[in-house]
């Protein structure tokens, strides 16, 4: 989804920054990066150095003094891959044992992701986890719609309401719903009845050709009946 948004809002004219914030970061692949391309790309979360220099903590170092409002205004511009016109970047883990949420390492990447959604003017399509840890208060108000990709089931249901519940509490203004790996047309009407409040932007059905696309490392944007299927989402989203 997130692949195929970007590609669609880059051939729309849009310079766009697409933000792996999944630690199963596979957004690269996704964009058709080949292996050694993606593996370059610097994780923000493990620049240990530039997270000392502009918070003033070392990395781990939760409950001491350090700074919630670092500089990275020149961070996209110095840790992305260009892929085919779009500009990644890769937030990466916070891996250190004990650190939890306050730490330099969650205020840099808290402070980077409202500096793109906020202060900059591209589009900029975050890939998150299921979850929505990332955003702060004044962020989320700044997010433009939250896409909830749900799968057929009832676990994907209710984690679909929690992030729903979660996202309304922060003030998203727009939440929207695609049901993903539809195999029965029945299972749209079930899933609607459960999620009543969360409009539904369109859905995608199983494509079996892309898991050949991805065993060759190829975009998702590949995939011409997936595209189909994405770009009334897109424009369900408006510009």
């Amino acid at each position: 989804m997130a692949a195929a948004l970007a590609k669609l809002y880059k051939d729309a004219g849009y310079r766009v920054i697409a933000v792996d914030a999944d630690p199963d970061a596979n957004l690269a692949a996704a964009l058709g990066a080949d292996a050694a391309a993606a593996a370059s790309v610097a994780s923000i979360a493990q620049l240990r150095d530039e997270i000392a220099e502009r918070t003033g903590a070392e990395p781990g170092s939760g409950g001491g003094f350090f700074s919630i409002n670092p500089k990275v205004d020149d961070i996209p511009e110095k840790y992305h891959l260009d892929v085919d016109g779009i500009k990644l970047m890769v937030l990466g883990t916070i891996d250190t044992p004990g650190a939890g949420c306050i730490c330099p390492e969650s205020a840099l990447l808290r402070r980077l992701i409202s500096h793109l959604v906020i202060e900059r003017d591209e589009a900029v399509i975050l890939d998150m986890e299921a979850g929505i840890e990332h955003l702060g208060r004044a962020t989320a108000q700044a997010v433009d719609l939250l896409i909830v990709v749900l799968e057929p089931g009832q676990r994907s249901v209710q984690t679909a309401n929690k992030i729903n519940d979660l996202a309304k509490g922060l003030g998203i203004p727009r939440i929207g719903l695609v049901i993903n790996k539809v195999s029965d047309p029945s299972q749209i009407e079930q899933l609607k009845q459960n999620l009543p409040d969360l409009p539904l932007l369109g859905t995608i059905g199983l494509h079996p050709e892309m898991v050949v696309i991805d065993m060759a490392g190829g975009a998702a944007w590949s995939s011409t009946d997936l595209m189909e299927q994405v770009k009334p989402i897109w424009k369900a989203i408006g510009k």
